[in-house]
């Protein structure tokens, strides 16, 4: 067998292993089996005292198609609920510069209490939501009074956390029929996934009842009466089990101008697990020892003997291009509020696309190995992609993703391997090298057509 082959098919092995392994060790992989509605007038959801009715789905398109469940239903005054969950509130500013310079020559803790004051004249109980970007999905409804149904845009996008991290997202749609009071939505998690450019959802049980605690901190919203939860049978998509939350503000005095729903803010903060070795005693290097034969001994002698700093130099290069996109996006969209979504990913897109394969050539020039350099390739972007999905508190991964992350790790290893000075002695443009780079060109093009 030609080594080109072995290096290939090593590399297949260490991508299976380490991309598809983790997966069913640490996460869980689900296949997205999304059903497609082909009837023209599908069952819609009506509630009491309402004569509008609603699809139990939105839609990326205008055709019926299951894909986001509707999760929460609130009723109540449109205009109010639309308030509530989207004003920070201005507040009387002037009342609250004259409690601190009331308190300015008080106790620190006066002082302290003003600031909570203040805080809670703001918000109702903690962090208001933001309005968010997003991609438009479309809701069927309908007057339910002989009017035919049509199909509607968000009235409001909503989001807590980070658009290039992690983030709870809502969108939320009107009913059709003022006097109906209710406003339907669709709650989720996503996360940004740099290789699509586009958000990815993680499911929608966390965020449904993330809103749904939402609610029942606010004052004067009965638990037990107010919060329930309904069947309308639209599980399946992600990790959906058919069952909405219901909110009913009816019976509510309306809130007040300024004052905003709530979400507290999620804190995610990666417990580092420190994995190290046991340092063995001296009394036991001798049961060590023993436990190898020659030919362990010899294996690792050589293993040890191919180490070149390169291979450390390329696994830390990996590493901190990939995290860097990560971590570059989300302080961009913290420090930089002149820049649209658009504009952060055209800034840093580039470096996935470019940055990496570039400078994964570059460092594997120097090795001499190709097998080695391959290895070094794949397992340290393997890495880099574990990590991320760790730092974002990502624990559901579908197939697809899986398929196109040891596709990239794949296709990186070959990159490396045609790079490495064994694989240039005929020809600098090798089959590893020109194979490595058509596969991460036609991975990455199809990712982000959809197709991958």
């Amino acid at each position: 067998m030609r080594r080109s082959h072995v290096v290939a098919v090593a590399l297949v092995v260490v991508a299976v292993l380490f991309i598809g392994g983790p997966s069913l060790l640490f996460a869980d992989s689900v296949d997205e089996q999304v059903t497609e509605e082909t009837q023209e007038t599908p069952e819609l959801v009506s509630l009491e005292d309402s004569e509008s009715e609603f699809w139990r789905f939105l839609s990326p398109e205008e055709e019926f198609h299951e894909r986001s469940p509707i999760n929460v239903i609130v009723r109540g005054e449109s205009e109010d609920v639309l308030q509530a969950m989207s004003e920070q509130g201005d507040g009387d500013w002037e009342e609250i510069e004259e409690v601190e310079e009331e308190v300015e020559e008080e106790a620190p803790e006066e002082i302290e209490n003003a600031t909570v004051l203040e805080e809670e004249h703001r918000h109702a109980t903690g962090i208001a939501w933001g309005e968010a970007d997003g991609t438009t999905r479309y809701a069927w409804v309908d007057l339910g009074e002989g009017e035919d149904g049509y199909w509607a845009t968000e009235s409001l996008q909503l989001e807590e956390g980070d658009y290039y991290g992690q983030r709870y997202h809502i969108r939320l749609y009107e009913s059709p029929n003022p006097d109906d009071e209710w406003i339907a939505m669709q709650a989720h998690t996503e996360h940004f996934d740099w290789f699509t450019l586009r958000h990815r959802v993680d499911g929608v049980e966390a965020a449904q009842s993330k809103v749904e605690q939402d609610f029942m901190n606010l004052p004067g919203v009965d638990t037990e009466t107010d919060v329930r939860r309904i069947h309308i049978d639209n599980a399946g998509p992600s990790d959906a089990d058919g069952w909405a939350t219901v909110v009913d503000l009816t019976s509510m005095v309306v809130l007040p101008a300024g004052v905003g729903l709530a979400a507290g803010r999620r804190y995610r903060r990666p417990t580092a697990e420190s994995i190290g070795r046991e340092r063995t005693r001296p009394s036991d290097e001798g049961d060590l020892e023993r436990g190898l034969t020659d030919v362990d001994r010899q294996r690792l002698a050589a293993a040890y003997d191919r180490l070149e700093a390169g291979h450390l130099v390329l696994v830390f290069a990996i590493l901190a291009l990939f995290l860097g996109v990560r971590m570059g996006g989300l302080l961009l969209e913290r420090r930089a509020s002149l820049l649209t979504p658009h504009m952060i990913a055209a800034l840093l897109y580039p470096v996935i696309a470019v940055g990496i394969p570039v400078a994964t050539y570059l460092i594997a020039r120097g090795l001499t190995s190709r097998l080695d350099a391959a290895v070094a390739a794949a397992g340290s972007l393997s890495l880099a992609i574990w990590l991320d999905y760790g730092l974002l508190g990502v624990d559901v991964i579908p197939l697809d993703v899986v398929f196109q992350r040891t596709l990239v790790v794949i296709a990186l290893g070959l990159i490396a391997a045609g790079a490495a000075k064994r694989a240039t002695r005929e020809s600098r443009f090798n089959d590893l090298l020109l194979a490595g780079v058509a596969m991460w060109v036609l991975v990455l093009v199809g990712t982000l057509l959809g197709y991958l």
